[in-house]
């Protein structure tokens, strides 16, 4: 089962993905807080509405998220690459809601930054309130997951050894355009990749992961309350523009996409931001 934020004709709704269609959730339009995986399952299908997925906008996956807690440094090809040694916490930074775009969405290239870069990642969206949660009860607070891509303004990232002023960017991240429901997606060993402008430029797979889910799950319930509609990004591979000789940096009119297999797929144009 999947889920996907969809508009239809100026009306904003949940659906349940069927195929290329998607079939409304009678009462529920929104997936955040006050939409509880219990909420989620036992809305009514409004089956006689189905919709084709390509006739609505597919919104960013969740609603105005209390928490966008991203992880840096989890693939061990991306630790590699980097030069630095194998965390033994996770490395974390929080984004806002208003840096969610959807799946389909134009990245603005902001004229402040000339280094922006891509990072494809599995997001994690929570589904049941926690706090302490520990690692072996940790799917069961898990809606599911999604693709995201954590486009890095890096010139803005490295100014501190903080990287929020890099990550946080308006309109920068998109998120979707499924929420795939635990149990479809094997974690163990799931493909992901990264293509620009038709070069696939990276390619790992989940076993690359060195903090699971369960245990960024436990990690982050350890200081604050997780909640519907969180999110969890949970990490890039190997591969990003930065770190390749000679570097690709992205620009307008560049194209990015992030696929991840069994889950489904971003893909964006970059577009100059107007101001």
């Amino acid at each position: 089962m999947a889920y996907i934020r969809y508009e239809h004709n100026g009306i904003r709704g949940v659906g349940e993905a069927d195929g290329d269609a998607l079939i409304p959730l009678q009462g529920i339009d929104a997936i955040g807080r006050t939409s509880s995986l219990e909420a989620l399952a036992g809305a009514d299908r409004l089956t006689q509405e189905r919709l084709s997925i390509s006739d609505v906008r597919v919104l960013p996956a969740v609603t105005d998220p209390a928490r966008v807690i991203c992880v840096g440094l989890n693939y061990r090809d991306h630790i590699a690459e980097t030069g630095r040694e194998f965390p033994t916490y996770p490395v974390m930074f929080p984004k806002y809601a208003s840096s969610l775009i959807g799946a389909y969405d134009d990245i603005a290239v902001p004229p402040e930054s000339a280094e922006v870069d891509y990072e494809g990642e599995m997001a994690v969206i929570i589904g049941r309130t926690g706090r302490r949660i520990t690692e072996e009860n940790a799917l069961d607070h898990v809606l599911g997951y999604t693709v995201a891509n954590d486009i890095t303004m890096r010139d803005f990232q490295y100014r501190t050894h903080q990287w929020i002023q890099g990550k946080a960017w308006d309109a920068s991240t998109p998120l979707g355009p499924r929420i795939v429901c635990p149990g479809e997606v094997d974690l163990a060993s799931c493909g992901i990749r990264t293509v620009v402008n038709g070069e696939k430029v990276q390619e790992s797979d989940l076993s690359q992961l060195l903090f699971t889910v369960p245990n960024l799950i436990a990690t982050i319930s350890t200081f604050t309350t997780l909640e519907p509609g969180d999110v969890i990004l949970t990490g890039t591979p190997g591969g990003v523009g930065y770190r390749r000789k000679p570097q690709l940096l992205l620009k307008p009119g560049d194209h990015v996409s992030v696929e991840i297999d069994g889950v489904g797929s971003v893909s964006n144009r970059l577009v100059a931001e107007v101001l």
